[in-house]
C-alpha cells in the first residue's frame, strides 16, 4: 500500500513547478526583449525625394536582409523552445544555468547581427555569426537532453518529442557548423543554413521510412 504524499513533498514539487514556470516566463521576455533590439537596430532611409528613399534602402539592403534572417533565426529558437518547455515541469540538472547560457546568446544575436551586415571582412563577420549560432543551438540541445534524462517533463509528453528536437536542432547545427569553412571560399556559404538542415532531415526522414517499412 503507498503512502499518500507528505504536505512537505507537494508543496517542493509545487515549488519546482512554479520556478519552471517562471524560467519559461523569463525565456519568452528575454527572446521578445531581442528581437525588439533587432528592430531598434534598423537604419532609417533617407532622402528628400522617393527616389532618394528607394536609394537609401538599396544602400542599406543588406542591414535589412540581415534582420529578417535574424528575425526567422530568433523566431526559430523561441518556437523550439516553446516546444520543449511546454513539457517541462520542473527544474534541475543545470537546466536554469543553460537556459541562461541559451538566453545571453539570443540577447548577442542583435550585435551579431549588426556585424554580419557589414561589407568587409565577410570571413570573420560571417564566423562570428555562425558560432553564435551553433553556441546557442548546442546549449539547447544539452538542455533537451537534460529534460530527458532527468525526467523533468510531464508524464503526458509525446515520446517523439526528444528524437523530433534532436533531429531538427542537430540539422540546425550541421548547417552552421558547415558554413563556417565554406565562408572562406564563397559568400554562398548562406546557402548552407538551408540546404543542409534540408539534406540532413531529408536523410533522417528516409531512414526513419526504411526502418518503418
Amino acid at each position: 500500500m503507498t503512502s499518500a504524499p507528505s504536505t512537505e513533498d507537494t508543496a517542493g514539487s509545487e515549488s519546482r513547478a512554479i520556478a519552471a514556470e517562471r524560467l519559461t516566463f523569463f525565456s519568452d521576455a528575454v527572446v521578445a526583449i531581442a528581437i525588439t533590439l533587432l528592430a531598434l537596430e534598423l537604419p532609417l532611409p533617407e532622402g528628400a525625394t522617393s527616389a532618394e528613399l528607394l536609394r537609401s534602402l538599396g544602400h542599406h539592403q543588406s542591414e535589412y536582409v540581415s534582420f529578417l534572417i535574424s528575425f526567422i533565426v530568433i523566431g526559430g529558437h523561441w518556437r523550439a523552445h516553446h516546444r520543449l518547455f511546454n513539457y517541462v515541469t520542473t527544474l534541475g540538472g543545470g537546466l536554469a544555468r543553460l537556459t541562461f547560457g541559451w538566453l545571453l546568446m539570443q540577447v548577442i544575436m542583435p550585435f551579431a547581427t549588426k556585424v554580419i551586415a557589414e561589407d568587409e571582412a565577410f570571413e570573420f563577420r560571417f564566423v562570428f555569426y555562425a558560432l553564435v549560432q551553433v553556441v546557442a543551438l548546442t546549449l539547447f540541445l544539452l538542455m533537451a537532453w537534460q529534460v530527458q534524462r532527468n525526467r523533468l517533463y510531464r508524464a503526458d509528453t509525446p515520446p517523439e518529442l526528444f528524437g523530433a528536437v534532436y533531429r531538427g536542432i542537430g540539422a540546425m547545427i550541421a548547417g552552421f557548423a558547415v558554413s563556417i569553412p565554406v565562408a572562406f571560399f564563397t559568400h554562398w556559404a548562406y546557402a548552407c543554413w538551408i540546404v543542409v538542415p534540408f539534406v540532413v532531415n531529408l536523410q533522417s526522414h528516409f531512414r526513419r521510412r526504411k526502418a518503418a517499412a
